[in-house]
């Protein structure tokens, strides 16, 4: 019965994710374009990066595995940060009403006909959601090395609009991975009485702020991933220089 514009929610939903699914697919595959020598600037799409196709530098934890076209260069981390972001509370939320129209808006009819919940394969494994959250924020901390390191290039400590959009990106990546509804359970989900424990009470208090902003983050996240990758990956063809704040 309702007559407003409940769909554009859902359709621009469709049209950002796809946009981006779309962009970061292709440049995870192109493996190439994704490590600035002179300044140490590595995209995220690439970290860590393992292949023994990586460039020397560019792999701060070592090559690993067999260099091969239709194996990712960081293929340890992409899996657990894609499982990460589909089993996301707020993802889930996103694509169920978007792509799956179950259901597209509150007060809007289910555009399936049974309803089994997250009880059956595969959306019985959303459950797992608690573990990738372990993942990515071991793969955030990794992130933040690789942006402490971009202060130091082959001419020694710098900064540049490179070192600012990589700093930016981890701290709204931290911003997405510590509002994570498991986050907020795994600082003070389990605890009875917040009395004893004053300083997990704290930490779940700012969690629980940052978590009223889990969707905003969720969506800048996106934008910051791609544009840091766009602008390593400009640097890194040529089509134009650093900006240098310091040298």
């Amino acid at each position: 019965m309702r007559k407003d514009r409940y769909w554009v929610v859902p359709t621009f939903t469709v049209i950002g994710l796809s946009a981006w699914v779309i962009y970061a697919t292709v440049r995870v595959f192109l493996q190439n374009n994704y490590w600035v020598a002179e300044h140490h600037y590595l995209t995220p799409f690439y970290s860590p990066c393992v292949s023994n196709g990586c460039i020397p530098e560019s792999a701060h934890f070592g090559r690993v595995l067999v260099d091969n076209p239709i194996i990712p260069y960081a293929a340890f981390s992409l899996p657990f940060l894609l499982l990460f972001r589909l089993t996301c509370y707020y993802y889930r939320k996103a694509y169920y009403r978007s792509f799956w129209l179950s259901p597209p808006a509150c007060a809007v009819p289910d555009r399936h006909k049974s309803y089994t919940g997250e009880t059956k394969f595969p959306l019985i494994l959303q459950n797992s959601h608690r573990y990738f959250f372990y993942a990515a924020f071991i793969i955030t901390l990794i992130n933040t090395y690789d942006a402490i390191l971009a202060f130091s290039g082959e001419d020694g400590f710098g900064i540049g609009l490179g070192n600012l959009i990589l700093i930016g990106n981890v701290v709204m990546l931290w911003g997405y991975t510590l509002s994570c509804h498991s986050c907020r359970h795994v600082t003070g989900g389990r605890l009875r009485n917040f009395s004893k424990n004053p300083i997990r009470y704290r930490w779940w208090t700012f969690v629980s702020r940052l978590n009223t902003r889990h969707m905003q983050y969720a969506w800048i996240t996106l934008g910051t991933l791609a544009l840091t990758d766009f602008y390593i990956m400009a640097l890194a063809a040529g089509w134009f220089d650093d900006l240098r704040f310091i040298n």
